[in-house]
């Protein structure tokens, strides 16, 4: 009977060898020359070699493993459930052509936004994937089943696949001058090749796959708990859930009302409140105060730049008020690539679990060219000053990137590799109340009144989730829920409507996790009693790396695995 441990190994070797670009962004780089297998027998070997380790791992006694095993135990028995429900069941890569639109760009982008190795041995191992475009984006073709497409996740993919020739263009050619002339030759081939297949790729999206997707983009409701469950590896329900996220809607609207209060006392004293205003009144108070927010907002072609000052702000303050150990390990903010748009506004890109000390991306999404003033006014009224200190907050400091690092420093390799989106998000939103509750920016209301909105998003997100797979509403509804609900800006609800379209679940693991996190927060208060330091309890939570908060809890709180 094979141990734990080589059956962890044997698992981690073929996840990394089924997906070479997957390999590329955790730090192995034995398949940097590779491109995925994305054909019927890929899935298969991917099926077998899943149920194959499942069998192993079930015939070993969890009991007599350690404590740190039996949460890697768990995790891998999830994922190896999970993986088999992926292809057997949920069948994505016969729907979405999202999972293969951003392969080809990632498997190039990954290889030079690192310097993991020297240039001309990266870029080397760029032509050859570029030489597999062509079989690459065959083997898509062949899986995808036109009519099971829906709508909005074909446009999407036209768009994506147009930016993998950008990403040539802006990432790849500026480096052919550092190569000797063979090299520079074999490049400039692949390249040529690799174009083609885009192309070819694009009018197949365009002429063939675009007429013909009629697909659902909501998930059945048998398909959508089953992926609740597997993805927030939670005890909450969808239903539990949902309560709670209409709970902290009603607790926040009431929150907000009380600092607009405040707000409209200091800048707008003869605003007309009622003595007993109805919601719709506490509503308009709100909006109000919030204007007041949006007049301070980025010029269009300086977000980079305020980023970068809400960085200084942020670093600065959790130094002052000793919150958490900061890493020390470089980070850098820059313009999302352009085939990683249309789906979310910002994201934070650490280096790979099996990869240390490199450096981290804050990568923000600047306007579509193709909007209108009004729409890229929009944009910027969500995203004004004191939102973009609060965006920083969650994606940099102390959310993603603080805790990304922490988990690469302390995690086992299997642990690392099937990190929980739930603890993940759910810390990140966790630090932006907690920054307020800390004392940043004191005495800026406003501030505090556009951190409960984002609250609110969070909030709204969960909702949103359920109601469009659920419940099956449409974008109206949607629209007036994050509008006049959440406050949204329009452009922020569109796009946010959009994403809970092309995406299932994951929307809701930020409130999930969020809870998680206070609750467990709450708890260690209690067991610590006295002894209770905040950073102490910031530096051990993210001791485990990122298992799902209850294994977090667990090992916290010195009580059983789950």
């Amino acid at each position: 009977m094979k141990s734990f441990a080589e059956i962890s190994e044997s698992f981690l070797n073929d996840l990394l060898r089924f997906s070479p670009v997957r390999a590329t962004g955790l730090g192995d780089h034995r398949y940097d020359h590779l491109l995925d297998e994305v054909d019927e027998k890929a899935r298969n070997d991917k099926l077998h070699s899943a149920r194959c380790h499942f069998a192993d791992l079930e015939a070993l006694d969890r009991d007599a493993l350690s404590r740190e095993e039996q949460v890697d135990y768990a995790l891998l028995h999830q994922r190896l459930r999970k993986t088999a429900w992926e292809v057997a069941t949920l069948c994505e890569w016969e729907w979405n052509p999202l999972v293969y639109t951003g392969i080809p760009g990632d498997s190039l982008y990954l290889l030079l936004s690192r310097e993991f190795a020297p240039l001309e041995d990266r870029l080397r191992n760029v032509g050859s994937r570029c030489r597999e475009f062509p079989r690459f984006f065959s083997q898509a073709r062949e899986s995808l089943v036109k009519e099971k497409v829906p709508l909005i996740h074909a446009e999407t993919a036209v768009e994506q696949n147009r930016g993998i020739t950008s990403l040539l263009d802006h990432l790849v050619v500026p480096h052919l001058v550092d190569l000797s002339e063979e090299d520079r030759v074999a490049l400039e081939e692949a390249l040529k090749t690799a174009r083609e297949a885009i192309a070819e790729q694009q009018v197949w999206l365009e002429k063939e796959l675009l007429p013909q997707a009629k697909g659902n983009p909501r998930l059945p409701e048998n398909l959508y708990r089953a992926k609740f469950d597997f993805d927030l590896f939670s005890s909450l329900t969808p239903e539990e859930l949902r309560e709670r996220s209409e709970q902290e809607k009603t607790s926040l609207h009431e929150e907000m009302f009380r600092l607009s209060k405040k707000i409209l006392a200091e800048q707008q004293s003869d605003f007309p409140l009622p003595e007993n205003p109805t919601e719709q009144e506490k509503r308009d108070a709100i909006r109000t105060c919030l204007e007041f927010a949006y007049e301070e907002s980025p010029e269009v072609d300086r977000v980079v730049e305020e980023a970068y000052h809400s960085l200084k702000i942020t670093t600065d303050f959790i130094r002052e008020n000793d919150l958490v150990t900061l890493p020390e390990d470089p980070l850098e903010i820059i313009l999302m690539p352009e085939f990683r748009r249309g789906v979310s506004v910002a994201y934070c890109d650490a280096p790979g679990p099996l990869e240390q000390h490199g450096k981290t991306f804050y990568a923000v999404s600047p306007p579509p060219e193709d909007w209108t003033e009004e729409q890229v006014g929009s944009f910027l009224r969500e995203y004004n000053l004191r939102s973009l200190h609060n965006l920083t907050v969650h994606e940099a400091m102390p959310g993603h990137y603080v805790q990304l690092l922490r988990s690469n420093e302390t995690s086992t390799r299997l642990r690392s590799v099937l990190a929980s989106g739930t603890f993940i998000e759910g810390w990140a939103v966790y630090t932006e109340s907690m920054m307020m509750e800390a004392g940043f920016l004191p005495g800026d209301l406003l501030m505090r009144l556009i951190v409960l909105k984002w609250n609110l998003r969070g909030v709204a997100n969960a909702l949103l989730d359920q109601m469009i797979h659920l419940d099956g509403i449409d974008e109206a509804t949607a629209m007036h829920l994050m509008v006049e609900e959440a406050f949204q800006e329009e452009r922020e609800a569109a796009g946010k409507f959009r994403r809970s379209l092309l995406t299932s679940v994951q929307l809701s693991t930020y409130f999930a996790g969020y809870l998680e996190v206070v609750d467990l927060r709450k708890e260690v208060e209690e067991a610590w009693g006295d002894e209770f330091v905040l950073k102490r309890f910031h530096d051990e939570l993210m001791s485990f790396g990122s298992p799902p908060p209850a294994f977090v809890r667990a090992l916290l709180l010195s009580e059983p695995i789950p």
